[in-house]
């Protein structure tokens, strides 16, 4: 029974992996059509709803089947627990993708946001293609301190589109009511992907050490500062030891 509720769970991992190769694959495809204003790959991200949808199926009929089963132990519960929610993410993740994939198929052939915006565009292409590869690194092997990295990606992300909400309301707009409001959506399109990589990351810090990131943080700061201050004794120690142990001589 144990080995197969094992593979049940192997099995569960492994479709979450798939699942967030087809969600890069529809925002990496979604991000080319809306940077170049082309239509086919705006189209390749689309046609992934389907498949997408029989991954999520399987992997909520497999939490029902693993915690029906039998009663998991810690770890493999959070494990059950933290993969149901890792699928909500990714589901909402490549909704997003969907929704710059079909804001750049409406426009086309034009471009849906300025020329002159592109390359902050491609910017948060970029850096959620990177969240998206490190999201599949640590999904393959779990690791709270890398999962902890994705923080400092999204806070660029948000810098991002921070920078171009300001664009929209505090200076003289020179382009059209239309183009803000896609640039408005689409940069928010962005930002709630990118959150939702954190949100994964979160869920795998949870898996591995039963700790809420901030948790986890405080436990790391707690032992370095620990291990600073044994260190130090040790120092201390060695120094009062070595005096001892060699006194100094008069004449």
């Amino acid at each position: 029974m144990r080995i197969a509720y094992r593979e049940h769970l192997d099995s569960f991992a492994h479709d979450l992996i798939v699942m967030c190769d087809t969600v890069r694959s529809i925002m990496s495809n979604a991000s080319a059509a809306l940077i170049d204003a082309t239509l086919e790959p705006a189209e390749d991200a689309l046609s992934c709803a389907e498949p997408l949808e029989e991954i999520r199926k399987r992997c909520e009929d497999r939490a029902v089947q693993l915690l029906a089963l039998e009663g998991p132990v810690a770890r493999d519960l959070r494990q059950v627990v933290s993969s149901i929610y890792i699928v909500e993410d990714f589901d909402r993740m490549a909704a997003l993708a969907m929704h710059i994939a079909k804001s750049a198929r409406r426009r086309h052939p034009e471009h849906a946001i300025p020329v002159q915006l592109l390359g902050y565009f491609k910017e948060m292409a970029r850096l959620v293609e990177e969240m998206g590869e490190k999201t599949r690194d640590i999904l393959v092997d779990p690791n709270a301190d890398v999962a902890l990295v994705l923080n400092e990606d999204d806070d660029a992300v948000d810098d991002l589109n921070e920078y171009m909400l300001t664009m929209l309301t505090m200076r003289d707009w020179e382009h059209s009511t239309r183009e803000a409001v896609d640039v408005a959506l689409l940069s928010r399109y962005y930002e709630r992907y990118a959150d939702h990589c954190v949100n994964v990351a979160a869920r795998i810090v949870y898996l591995t050490s039963g700790l809420t990131p901030h948790e986890y943080t405080e436990k790391q700061e707690r032992a370095r500062a620990d291990a600073d201050m044994a260190a130090r004794f040790a120092e201390l120690e060695r120094q009062f030891s070595d005096r001892g142990r060699y006194p100094r001589t008069t004449e």
